[in-house]
């Protein structure tokens, strides 16, 4: 077993459609976006972690850099489905050329992306994410000289339930016959029960909070985490900021708004050499000086690039609403996410911004 082999050689079906897809611009796009990086260094990260294709028994596997690259487009044209997925490639010629599948031949299974979906680690998706930052910095762009931090809420995959609910989901599911379903099999399928309850602008939500930080200076998504929606945001701020370094180059600033102000952060930010650029708010001893809130103003219009990832990657990903019911489903498809935002938003700025 191993992957299976793609011919390079043109074959009738290409020859035929060549004039067409000189003027075919989804086809156009997502060549620029194939030569935003250098793909070896994904397949590599890819291949060391994992498994299937590495057995000598069995048919020949799909490439995992193959697989990636279908998810990508699921993201890039808000595809809901594993199985529209696969029409879609079956379906459309700049699918097949971007993920390097012969127009003769058929898109992978819809269960192959589920499946490779499963088997991948978040750590391996935060690696590649971070690699292909590196190649960006590489090509000159400032990727971390100001940091934009920030979190939103996410509905759950599940109907909401109520605490006393989740509890008895929770010590169910604990329990041995709780895994089980009804026929003595792992259970594969179930409730969300790692969401919970906060309230925001006096509206109950029910389900998780994104925690993310984002480049000021180009918009590339640093880095993305997912918690239960109660998590405060400031706790997740040195996190964040340690999980936004990817090159040698040291972070000089991070923005973040008013729920970011307090000495701990401000403790940790001097500790690290790092510029506070956190919004100051009143406190029940002060009010803000005039001088204080001309800073929040400035510091505003930088931090804002953090509310325009959200705002995008609301309208035309899907990112309001979980996925899956299970945390960990779900922090990988933001990974996901932050990588197809990053090579779009990499293919947008390249022909405009002087590096």
């Amino acid at each position: 077993m191993g992957y299976k082999r793609i011919d390079t050689n043109m074959t009738f079906a290409e020859m035929s459609l060549m004039s067409s897809m000189e003027n075919n611009r989804s086809l156009k796009r997502l060549e620029k976006i194939s030569q935003l990086i250098d793909w070896s260094q994904v397949r590599k990260l890819l291949e060391a972690n994992y498994g299937v294709g590495r057995s000598k028994e069995g048919a020949d596997a799909y490439s995992p850099l193959m697989l990636l690259k279908a998810l990508l487009l699921q993201k890039w044209h808000q595809i809901d489905s594993d199985p529209e997925l696969e029409n879609q490639i079956n379906d459309r010629v700049s699918f097949k050329k971007f993920i390097g599948l012969s127009f003769d031949k058929q898109s992978p299974d819809h269960s192959t992306f589920s499946r490779f979906r499963g088997r991948l680690s978040k750590d391996a998706m935060t690696r590649i994410n971070s690699v292909i930052l590196q190649q960006f910095a590489q090509k000159g762009f400032v990727i971390n000289e100001g940091v934009a931090v920030d979190a939103r809420l996410v509905q759950s995959a599940s109907h909401p339930i109520s605490k006393e609910e989740i509890e008895k989901e929770q010590a169910k599911r604990e329990a041995p016959e709780g895994k089980l379903d009804k026929n003595g099999k792992t259970l594969k399928f179930s409730r969300d029960i790692e969401s919970d309850w906060t309230v925001k602008n006096k509206k109950p939500h029910y389900g998780f909070k994104e925690h993310a930080s984002v480049d000021v200076n180009h918009g590339f998504v640093l880095a993305t985490e997912l918690t239960p929606a109660s998590v405060s945001d400031s706790t997740y701020l040195p996190f964040i900021i340690a999980s936004s370094c990817h090159t040698e180059e040291p972070i000089e600033k991070v923005y973040a708004d008013k729920g970011y102000y307090g000495k701990p952060n401000r403790d940790f930010l001097a500790m690290n050499n790092i510029e506070d650029g956190i919004m100051r708010k009143d406190t029940t001893t002060t009010k803000l000086t005039e001088t204080e809130i001309e800073r929040n103003k400035k510091l505003s219009k930088k931090r804002y690039i953090v509310e325009q990832y959200f705002g995008v990657s609301h309208l035309h990903y899907g990112a309001f609403r979980a996925r899956f019911p299970r945390m960990i489903k779900n922090a990988l498809d933001n990974l996901f996410r932050q990588m197809a935002f990053n090579l779009f938003r990499g293919n947008q700025i390249i022909g405009t911004v002087k590096i």
